[in-house]
């Protein structure tokens, strides 16, 4: 039995967006429980498909004895502020040096945090961690899929392990694979570790594991992942960063230093060699339009419109209305649109209660560029507390804390409304108000892949649409100024 430390630190960063990530996002909870220190981690976590609860279980099975740190995570936005991230970190070492003596540390980690003084954020924070405990305890840290990883990232941490799944449906099982990697290393000397970093920038509706080419480009980095190697991970990376590190990259560790290296050259060649597949699909809001008209006279099943650019999981704000309005000036039928974030108009809703209208201007907020509010008036078909839990593959036991919610009607349109902004990936949002999306004609997520593992099987088509918001769907439209030298901001086609 070791006695092992765990903590977590995560955050995706749009340093586009000019929302930054303050304290306050993460002590607050939404589908993830808030900040959380000392023993209360660990059940804070459990049952929920994190990294942190699959550790949890699966170190718990092999009889370790587990020492909770500090855990936080906050919705994906700009730049964590400099006072945020040191006061968070701060917590995470103080929490460490009071455990005294440990034999691992154990860090979930997303892997494209950056800062508002620091670019690699979480290469920082492995840094400060490997300082702190030395050079021989070994430090296994988990990291999401977008993870942009860096050289000081593999430098600092034993091992890295990554999620497997676009949608994200394998986040606990990377935290247990995290764990029986950290079991084989406690009885081994420290594995060799090989990385290389690709020359182009993947957007992220062309990164889903459900198609080609990245079903395959990861079928094989499983099969790669044979003793003597503990991890091999290909991570597409998080396009939205305007930092040196950003992208995808190929990494191995294990006990062979020739294995790891040929596994990761490797992947990063069939990458290469596919970089055409990666291409870019979407449609203008005219576009949709035309294509979800002509749905509706064959309907058999919804056609889903993914707001990519405007969502919450990537650093949008889950307000912009362009897309829902030129719905409703289409006359569009059966349509059901979520999760808009506006807090004041779920507050109105909720006093003028179920079955009123209410006049609003509702959505934008943010003040994203070329979008306005939908000024009408509204009838309030549904009434909801923001507690749920979700359902679906991928937030899988969350406890949803959303804040008031409202459905709201207008013609043929009904839209879902929160006080907190969650991207729209588990049916559990809309269920919650009464609203069953597998009965609704058009469905309008605000979301870029997630919602494929619970929306993908009721749909008989999904568009990308490029509707205003601030997550911009095609990297090579991105003012980047600090790419690493010839970094390419989008594949090459044939």
């Amino acid at each position: 039995m070791a006695r092992i430390a765990i903590g977590g630190f995560q955050h995706e960063t749009n340093t586009f967006s000019s929302t930054p990530a303050a304290l306050a996002d993460f002590e607050a909870p939404d589908a993830w429980p808030g900040l959380t220190r000392g023993g209360a981690l660990l059940e804070a976590v459990a049952g929920i498909n994190l990294p942190a609860a699959g550790f949890v279980q699966e170190a718990r099975s092999l009889h370790h004895e587990l020492v909770p740190l500090t855990w936080c995570s906050a919705q994906p936005s700009g730049r964590v502020t400099q006072a945020a991230y040191e006061h968070i970190s701060a917590l995470l070492l103080e929490d460490l040096r009071r455990a005294g003596s440990v034999d691992g540390v154990y860090l979930d980690l997303h892997g494209a945090m950056v800062a508002g003084h620091i670019d690699d954020a979480d290469g920082e924070l492995l840094r400060r961690v490997r300082v702190l405990v030395g050079p021989d305890v070994p430090v296994i840290a988990s990291l999401d899929y977008h993870a942009n990883v860096s050289p000081l990232m593999a430098r600092a941490a034993t091992a890295l392990v990554s999620y497997r799944t676009y949608p994200h449906v394998d986040m606990a099982e990377c935290g247990a694979q995290a764990a029986r990697v950290l079991q084989d290393v406690l009885r081994h000397p420290r594995p060799v570790v090989a990385l290389e970093q690709l020359d182009f920038l993947i957007p992220l509706t062309s990164q889903s594991t459900l198609a080609e080419p990245m079903r395959s480009l990861m079928d094989q980095a499983q099969r790669l992942q044979q003793p003597p190697l503990l991890s091999v991970c290909l991570m597409p990376g998080f396009p939205a960063a305007d930092v040196a590190d950003c992208g995808p990259a190929a990494y191995a560790c294990g006990y062979s230093d020739a294995a790891a290296r040929e596994a990761v050259a490797s992947i990063a060649r069939e990458v290469r060699a596919r970089e055409h597949e990666f291409a870019l699909e979407l449609y203008s809001i005219d576009q949709a339009i035309l294509e979800t008209t002509r749905h509706a006279a064959q309907r058999v099943r919804p056609i889903i419109l993914a707001e990519t650019q405007d969502n919450p999981g990537a650093g949008g704000h889950a307000d912009t209305m362009s897309l829902i309005k030129a719905l409703v000036a289409s006359n569009a039928r059966n349509v059901l649109a979520g999760v808009i974030c506006d807090p004041a108009a779920a507050a109105r809703a909720h006093a003028a209660g179920e079955g009123a209208q209410v006049e609003l201007s509702l959505g934008a907020g943010s003040g994203t560029p070329g979008d306005t509010p939908l000024a009408a008036r509204f009838r309030v078909a549904a009434l909801g507390d923001g507690r749920f839990t979700g359902t679906g593959p991928f937030y899988r036991g969350a406890r949803f804390e959303l804040g008031p919610m409202a459905l709201l009607e207008l013609g043929g349109v009904r839209v879902a409304v929160a006080s907190r902004k969650q991207q729209a990936a588990d049916q559990a949002m809309f269920r919650h108000l009464r609203a069953e999306p597998a009965d609704h004609a058009v469905l309008v997520l605000k979301s870029s892949v997630h919602f494929r593992a619970d929306f993908g099987s009721i749909a008989d088509r999904i568009l990308v649409v490029e509707a205003p918001g601030p997550n911009i769907a095609d990297p090579a439209k991105l003012p980047f100024g600090n790419l690493r030298p010839g970094m390419r901001t989008s594949p090459r086609r044939r």
